[in-house]
């Protein structure tokens, strides 16, 4: 690690481990949750919902446990996303890694602006669906402002991020309370195949439907990881993962399955978004779209706040290892990456003006948030494969060894299916922003007046530019739209 690094890992900036697990928490509950109802409604009844649940969960579970393994196994690599996938498998692929995720954050923040206009814009219409130029300039302003909080220090975003991450709590619990004793049996069994004929063909489509929604709310699982080089202590880092997953995961689940007890799929699918405020408004009136609403609104910014300190701190983190250009490494006096953070905020900046000619910009933003970290996790749970089918680190624990080679399968081809199940369409437009950036990566080896790729590199790149260039011109085609 460099100096800059070193800096930064002063005392007055470590992290307990509540302010890690408040940090995977306020990643991965955010605008998903809110959204849930009608985006299952619109996929799968309560069985396939179910399923959906338990493919996700335990993937997810396996992933948890593969960072929870390598913080503890490879102690060294406290940059988490990037550095398991440059260790593991070369330098581009960490490089590929960590602009991938730094650019998912990117898109999960614009999700969380998009969503906190349109959310405002049930109340007070010149926002419309959130990308109105009003909008726009408003989400613009936030933006900004937040950017100027950041600054101030990681310490302090992380313990107003904490803040946020227990006032959010208050009204996904309420909303289950409620849900839990206003639940219909006889609407649930109705919802249960999906108002379809019961056949494992029709249950197994409505289950790949959900699938890049279930990604989305699990994005931010890596939070603590991320941060693990501000932990007071190394083993909160895989703790706070799987704390703070498994809570999460309970929330998800019982915020899906209630609604299927309160509405029928076909009235959950028309709900607007935030749907949970539809549902909580059928039960007790028109206060709990407002209470919801405004729950809504605290848990985006909370999130947003999480996902620029994540993206900015994956950027810097990048650049402190050789991976990323020098100038990322600049830090301020209160030790934030200044330099990640400004280029950060100004690819959101310019994220956000693409927005006003999406016609489903939230949605598009979701999917796209999906898209990009699956590949970084990918290579994350490829890399705790390798690791225990190679024995590094394990020498005279074979029963570990065992545990955790299954638990790397598990999640690797967890990772490579929700890639699949994606389908062409995202991977096309992610290429279409991995082959820009790459430019970055050349800079960076320029720097260090390296051959700029390996050969088995340059092939890959090679892959990257004709995904790209096919998926521009399907854009230009009209085969695919934003």
């Amino acid at each position: 690690m460099g100096t800059s690094s070193n800096s930064s890992n002063s005392s007055d900036q470590k992290l307990s481990r509540g302010a890690l697990i408040a940090l995977v928490v306020g990643s991965m509950v955010g605008s998903g949750i809110f959204a849930l109802p009608s985006a299952f409604g619109r996929a799968t009844g309560g069985l396939g919902a179910l399923i959906a649940w338990c493919i996700a969960g335990t993937g997810m579970l396996m992933l948890a446990f593969v960072f929870q393994t390598l913080s503890r196994r490879r102690p060294d690599l406290d940059t988490g996303i990037f550095a398991y996938a440059e260790a593991g498998f070369g330098d581009y692929a960490g490089f590929a890694s960590a602009a991938g995720y730094w650019i998912g954050c990117c898109l999960a923040d614009v999700a969380c602006l998009v969503l906190i206009k349109a959310t405002l814009g049930q109340f007070f219409p010149v926002f419309g669906d959130g990308t109105t130029p009003v909008a726009i300039v408003a989400a613009s302003f936030l933006l900004w402002s937040v950017h100027i909080l950041i600054l101030r220090g990681i310490k302090e975003a992380a313990a107003l991020n904490t803040i946020a991450t227990f006032a959010k709590m208050i009204p996904i619990l309420l909303f289950i309370v409620v849900a839990a004793f206003a639940f219909k049996a006889n609407v649930f069994a109705l919802n249960f195949w999906g108002g379809e004929e019961p056949s494992f063909a029709s249950v197994s489509n409505q289950v790949r439907n959900t699938m890049l929604v279930t990604v989305f709310v699990f994005v931010g699982i890596e939070g603590a990881s991320v941060y693990s080089r501000y932990a007071k202590d190394r083993n909160d880092v895989g703790i706070a993962t799987v704390l703070g997953f498994l809570g999460v995961l309970a929330l998800l689940v019982l915020v899906t399955m209630l609604s299927y007890g309160i509405l029928l799929r076909l009235e959950l699918s028309a709900l607007a978004t935030p749907s949970m405020a539809g549902v909580l408004e059928a039960i007790v009136g028109p206060w709990g779209k407002v209470f919801i609403s405004i729950g809504l609104l605290i848990s985006v910014l909370g999130n947003y706040l999480s996902w620029s300190l994540l993206a900015a701190e994956v950027l810097h983190s990048a650049a402190v290892s050789g991976t990323m250009p020098r100038f990322l490494t600049r830090e301020n006096v209160n030790k934030v990456p200044a330099g990640a953070l400004w280029l950060t905020n100004c690819l959101i900046q310019l994220f956000l003006l693409v927005t006003y000619f999406a016609e489903y910009a939230f949605t598009l933003a979701l999917k796209m948030t999906s898209s990009m970290t699956l590949i970084p996790y990918l290579f994350v749970a490829a890399y705790g494969l390798k690791l225990a089918w190679t024995g590094e680190t394990y020498r005279t624990e074979p029963r570990s060894r065992a545990i955790d080679w299954v638990r790397g399968a598990l999640a690797t081809i967890y990772a490579a299916v929700m890639i699949y199940a994606g389908g062409p369409t995202f991977l096309l437009l992610s290429a279409l922003l991995y082959a820009p950036v790459t430019i970055l990566f050349v800079i960076a080896r320029w720097e260090q007046k390296a051959t700029v790729f390996a050969s088995a590199e340059g092939i890959l790149f090679g892959a990257i530019l004709v995904a790209a260039a096919a998926g521009l011109y399907n854009l230009a085609m009209g085969n695919i739209s934003i």
